[in-house]
């Protein structure tokens, strides 16, 4: 949740950097028809039907560049809305209305977007007690605003980044020479509470990786049989999470599968976006 000290110390930063993206010196559309300062508002109108996520860095975009703007949200994070909704009423400085729209509605979209679309495979998921998860697969400098809108959406996140857990790929096992000695250095090397997964792409590393002792076991790009197999194989003595091109048209290969995790990297790298604009902007007095 995007509460303030969070807003404050890891979201301002990144905004004030998308901000600065898009405002190098001036606004000079916005500074061309609206010299002087001049108040105003303007309508958040829903284009599309989806789940809206992302409320409060959109809000956040119009009160850094002006803490005076008002921003009336008519929903939260995590409703339905539907094509032609009112979401919000932004009131301020028509200068700040104008420059910041487009990062704002940059936010808002993307988040959307991944809410959305967590939330169709999230629902393909429902009832067989399997855990959907994100990747590390985020837009470089929006990890904490597509990792929170995977949240909003239904699913669940992955570790945030390198720091956060132990998960052994293919080029990690390379390095090491093999699935055995990848489990047991990181068993040695990482603190005792960190969970030890390992990727794993045939059978052959499946008994390596039961027998070392790995916490989570991957099965990478397998074909339903083998991963039935895999399956067996590991008979309950390792957590088990399914990835590789993992979409919402492709999930009824899970069907029948006792799984606790499958993750699906696109959640946030194929999610469309939602569409959503800033309408009937007007001076008031």
């Amino acid at each position: 949740m995007f509460d303030n000290v969070t807003l404050k110390l890891n979201a301002d930063p990144l905004i004030i950097s998308a901000l600065k993206e898009d405002i190098t010196s001036e606004d000079v559309s916005t500074n061309s028809v609206m010299p002087e300062p001049k108040k105003g508002e303007v309508q958040l109108i829903c284009k599309q039907d989806g789940i809206i996520c992302g409320l409060p860095i959109f809000a956040r975009v119009f009160t850094l560049l002006d803490e005076n703007t008002v921003v009336d949200l008519k929903v939260k994070d995590g409703d339905k809305v539907t094509k032609g909704e009112l979401l919000a009423v932004v009131t301020g400085d028509i200068k700040v209305l104008l420059c910041g729209e487009r990062t704002a509605l940059n936010y808002l979209q993307r988040m959307s977007g991944i809410a959305t679309y967590t939330n169709e495979v999230a629902q393909c998921l429902e009832g067989t007690g399997i855990k959907l998860l994100d990747t590390r697969k985020t837009t470089p400098n929006n990890r904490l605003f597509e990792k929170y809108a995977v949240r909003v959406g239904g699913g669940n996140n992955h570790r945030y980044n390198l720091t956060d857990g132990v998960l052994l790929k293919d080029n990690h096992i390379g390095a090491a020479g093999g699935v055995a000695k990848a489990v047991r250095m990181a068993k040695e090397y990482a603190p005792f509470v960190r969970k030890i997964e390992i990727e794993v792409e045939n059978l052959d590393m499946v008994r390596e990786a039961v027998e070392a002792g790995a916490d989570i076991i991957m099965l990478d790009n397998m074909s339903h049989d083998t991963m039935k197999e895999a399956l067996n194989i590991i008979d309950g003595r390792a957590e088990v999470e399914i990835s590789g091109n993992i979409t919402k048209e492709n999930l009824e290969k899970l069907s029948g599968l006792s799984v606790d995790y499958v993750s699906s990297g696109a959640l946030t790298h194929s999610a469309p976006i939602m569409d959503i604009s800033l309408k009937n902007l007007h001076p008031i007095e």
